[in-house]
């Protein structure tokens, strides 16, 4: 997330073989079996983003039909590149514009619930 709020997210590719296909979701994976959540998740956001991530922060869990889900946060430095490596896109959003994307329930609630973890006012527009 960077400090205005706006979150990466990923435009997934529109196969139907794919978890979420042609969905905005925040960039992640499966985790690898003995590998810990926070782990998995840093290692497959610097997959398919090439951002690696210096401190993680738990956020929440969500079970869903086709699993269990963890989701993390951090504050984007400004520093490293983004780069896609999986997906269709990747790009910051702001929260507002979210609403207008094709995405899972879940996404806009574990944003907010990010927001205030990171206890970030987003831009209102």
């Amino acid at each position: 997330m960077r400090a205005d709020g706006a979150a990466l997210l990923q435009h997934r590719d529109n196969l139907e073989t794919i978890s979420d296909p042609g969905l905005w979701v925040f960039p992640g994976g499966h985790v690898e079996p003995g590998e810990a959540p926070e782990a998995g998740a840093a290692r497959e956001f610097e997959e398919e983003t090439c951002y690696r991530c210096a401190r993680l922060h738990f956020l929440t869990n969500f079970s869903v039909s086709d699993g269990d889900l963890s989701f993390f946060w951090e504050e984007y430095d400004g520093l490293q590149d983004i780069a896609c490596r999986e997906g269709q896109a990747l790009q910051f959003v702001e929260r507002a514009q979210a609403e207008r994307l094709p995405q899972r329930s879940y996404l806009t609630r574990v944003w907010d619930l990010g927001l205030a973890a990171a206890n970030v006012c987003p831009q209102r527009t």
